[in-house]
C-alpha cells in the first residue's frame, strides 16, 4: 500500500527530472540565441521624437495648468491606496470582500481574466485592479497630452497600449494564476513543455522569438490544403501561373485570372475543399488561373514594383490569352496584388492594351491619404529603419512583417499564444488558417522601399501620379468595368478607406460591395456556410457613410452575387479546357514548387 512518503518522494522524483532537463534546454537556449540575425533597432521601437513630444506636451501642461495635473496624480494615488487598504483587509480575512468600492471594471469580459480567481483571491484581485488602475491613468495621460497633432497621438495610443498590454499579469508566471495551476497540478510538467516549446520556436527561427501558432507537421501542401487538381502551365523568375482542371462539360470563354497577394502564399483561397473559392470558381464553369508568386532571397534585392508588373501582372494575361485563345481576360486582385492590379490596368490604359475585360478587387487600397492602424508603422522612423534593413538583408523578410501585423492583435497574436505554449506547456492547435499564416514570405528589397514611399506614404497613384515602367500611371486611367468586395471589420484594408478610392476610378461601370467580419472571414465566405452576409448598394454617393446609410443587407455569401456580376462578363460557354497546351505543357501539378518554399530569418 503507497504511503504518503512514497507520494513525496515520487513527486520529489518527477521535480529533479525536470529540472535536469530544464538544464539540457537551457543549453539550447543560449545556442539558439546566438544564432540570431536581429533586425535594424528602427523596427523595434519608435524613434524619440514621439516621446520627447509627448513629454514635452505633459510638461507643458503642468506649467499652464498645474491643478489638473495634480488632480489626476491625486485622484490616482487615492484609488491606488485605498485598493491596497481594501487589499490588505481581504488577505487578513483570506477572500476578497464584497463591500468593496464599488467601480466599473475596465477589464470585465477580457479572456484574459477569466480565471475565477482574478475574482476571489484576494493576491489576484489586488494584482489585476492595481493593473487596470495603471491602465486607466496611461490611456487618461495620453488622451490629456496638449499640442500633438492627430498621427501623434495616434501613434502614442498605439505604443502606450502596447506598453500596457505587454505588462499584463497574465504575461507573468508568478501573477498568472492559470499558468501556477498548471505548474502544481503537473509538478512542473508543464513549464518544462513551455521552455520545450520556446526553445524549438527560437531553433526554428535562428534565435527570433516567433510564436508558431499552429502545429505545422499536421498539414502537407497538396494533401490536405492547396488540394483543387490543376498543372503548373507556366514559369518564370516570379511566378507560377496554375490553370485548374476543369469540373464542368462547358465553360465560359473568358479566362479568369487571379492575383493574390505575394505577402502570403495565394493557398488562403484553396484552404479545404469546403471552403475553397478556387474550387467554387471552377465549379461555376470558369476556366481558372491562378498566380502562385516566387519567395524572393538577396537575389531579388532590385526588383521593383515595374517588375512585378511586367514579368508578372503583365505576362500571366499574356499567357493565359496564349493558352485560351480568347483576346481577353477577367482579372482578380487580392490585397496589394489588388493595388498592382490598379496599377497595371493604369497602365494598360496609357498603352492602348485592352486584354482585360473587368477587374475585380478583393479588399484592396488605392488611396492611402489615411493610414488606419499602421500610422504607427509609416512614418519616417520605422520606414528608414526597413530602408536599412532591406539594404542590408536584401529582402523584407517575412517575420518582420508578420510580427508587425500580428502587434496589430498583440493579446490574441503574440501574448495569449505565447502563454498557451511557454507557460501552460500545450502544443499549438491543428488549424489549416493558422497554419497559412505562419507560411510568410520576404518582400524584394527595392520592391518593398517603392510600396511604402510611393503609395504608402506619398499617395502618389491618387495624387499627382505614379511612376511605373515608364509611364506616370494615375487612378482615373483604369475606365474599363469593376466590383470591389471589400470587408467590414478589416484593419489592414479598411472598407472605408477602399471606397474612397474606388470613387476616382474613371469606370462608369462599378459596383461596392461590402462583406460582413474581416480581412480574410470575409473574403473566404463560402455560401455553404451561411455565416456572413453583405451590403450591396447601386448608388456611389461621395462619401462611405452616405453609401451604408443606403446599403441593402444581404444574408449568406456575397460569392453568388459577384458570379452573377462576372457570368454577364464572361462570354458564351465553349467546351472545357485541358490544362496547357502544345506551347504550355504542364511543369508540375497544383499547388507547384514556389508555394513550398519556405522563409528563413
Amino acid at each position: 500500500m503507497a504511503t504518503q512518503e512514497d507520494g513525496q518522494d515520487g513527486n520529489l522524483d518527477r521535480l529533479t527530472s525536470n529540472l535536469e532537463r530544464v538544464e539540457a534546454l537551457s543549453k539550447r537556449l543560449v545556442e539558439a540565441l546566438s544564432s540570431r540575425n536581429p533586425p535594424a533597432p528602427e523596427l523595434n521601437a519608435p524613434g524619440n521624437d514621439v516621446f520627447m513630444k509627448a513629454a514635452t506636451s505633459y510638461w507643458q501642461s503642468m506649467l499652464e495648468n498645474p491643478g489638473k495635473i495634480y488632480e489626476q496624480q491625486l485622484e490616482y494615488w487615492g484609488k491606488s491606496v485605498r485598493h491596497f487598504v481594501e487589499a490588505q483587509q481581504q488577505l487578513a480575512i483570506g477572500k476578497v470582500s464584497e463591500n468593496g468600492e464599488n467601480v466599473s471594471d475596465p477589464l470585465a469580459g477580457d479572456k484574459r481574466f477569466s480565471n475565477p480567481l482574478w475574482e476571489t483571491h484576494p493576491f489576484f484581485h489586488y494584482v489585476k485592479t492595481q493593473y487596470a488602475l495603471n491602465m486607466q491613468a496611461i490611456e487618461q495621460a495620453v488622451e490629456d497630452a496638449q499640442d500633438l497633432d492627430d498621427k501623434d497621438r495616434q501613434r502614442l495610443r498605439y505604443f502606450s497600449r502596447q506598453i500596457t498590454d505587454m505588462l499584463s499579469p497574465t504575461n507573468f508566471l508568478g501573477t498568472n494564476p492559470d499558468a501556477l495551476e498548471r505548474a502544481v497540478a503537473t509538478d512542473g510538467e508543464s513549464l518544462v513543455k513551455g521552455l520545450e516549446n520556446l526553445v524549438a520556436d527560437l531553433e526554428a527561427n535562428n534565435g527570433e522569438m516567433v510564436v508558431r501558432l499552429c502545429d505545422e507537421k499536421a498539414f502537407e501542401l497538396g494533401e490536405n490544403v492547396a488540394v483543387t487538381p490543376g498543372k503548373v502551365v507556366y514559369r518564370n523568375h516570379m511566378l507560377e501561373l496554375i490553370q485548374y482542371t476543369p469540373s464542368t462539360e462547358k465553360v465560359h470563354k473568358t479566362p479568369v485570372v487571379m492575383f493574390p497577394p505575394w505577402i502570403n502564399k495565394y493557398y488562403i483561397l484553396d484552404l479545404k475543399q469546403q471552403n475553397s473559392l478556387i474550387k467554387w470558381i471552377v465549379d461555376q464553369g470558369y476556366t481558372l488561373f491562378v498566380v502562385s508568386w516566387v519567395n524572393p532571397d538577396a537575389s531579388y534585392a532590385d526588383v521593383g514594383m515595374d517588375t512585378y508588373v511586367e514579368d508578372g501582372f503583365l505576362t500571366a494575361i499574356r499567357e493565359v490569352k496564349a493558352i485560351t485563345g480568347e483576346k481577353q481576360v477577367n482579372a482578380v486582385g487580392y490585397c496589394i496584388a489588388g493595388t498592382t492590379l490598379h496599377l497595371t490596368l493604369a497602365l494598360m490604359a496609357k498603352r492602348g492594351d485592352k486584354s482585360v475585360k473587368s477587374a475585380t478587387f478583393f479588399t484592396s487600397l488605392t488611396d492611402f491619404g489615411v493610414q488606419g492602424e499602421f500610422t504607427p508603422f509609416l512614418q519616417d522612423d520605422f520606414v528608414d529603419g526597413i530602408e536599412r534593413e532591406v539594404a542590408e538583408q536584401g529582402v523584407m523578410r517575412s517575420f518582420i512583417l508578420g510580427r508587425t501585423m500580428s502587434f496589430l492583435r498583440s493579446n490574441d497574436l503574440i501574448f495569449k499564444p505565447a502563454i498557451r505554449s511557454y507557460m501552460m506547456g500545450e502544443a499549438p492547435p491543428a488549424f489549416d488558417l493558422l497554419y497559412w499564416n505562419g507560411d510568410g514570405a520576404n518582400l524584394p528589397g527595392r520592391m518593398t522601399t517603392e510600396y511604402l514611399r510611393g503609395l504608402c506614404q506619398q499617395n502618389r497613384f491618387v495624387n499627382d501620379g505614379f511612376k511605373l515602367c515608364g509611364e506616370t500611371v494615375h487612378i482615373s486611367d483604369v475606365t474599363l468595368p469593376i466590383m470591389a468586395i471589400t470587408c467590414e471589420t478589416d484593419h489592414i484594408a479598411p472598407w472605408k478607406d477602399c471606397y474612397r478610392g474606388f470613387l476616382q476610378t474613371g469606370s462608369t461601370d462599378k459596383t461596392f460591395v461590402v462583406s460582413e467580419s474581416g480581412h480574410i472571414a470575409g473574403i473566404v465566405n463560402p455560401p455553404s456556410k451561411k455565416k456572413y452576409g453583405y451590403y450591396t448598394n447601386s448608388d456611389l454617393p461621395d462619401t462611405p457613410d452616405a453609401w451604408l446609410a443606403g446599403a441593402v443587407d444581404h444574408e449568406g455569401s456575397w460569392w453568388p452575387q459577384w458570379e452573377a456580376w462576372l457570368h454577364k462578363r464572361s462570354g458564351t460557354k465553349t467546351a472545357a479546357r485541358t490544362p496547357g497546351g502544345p506551347e504550355h505543357p504542364p511543369l508540375a501539378d497544383a499547388p507547384g514548387t514556389y508555394v513550398r518554399q519556405k522563409s528563413r530569418v
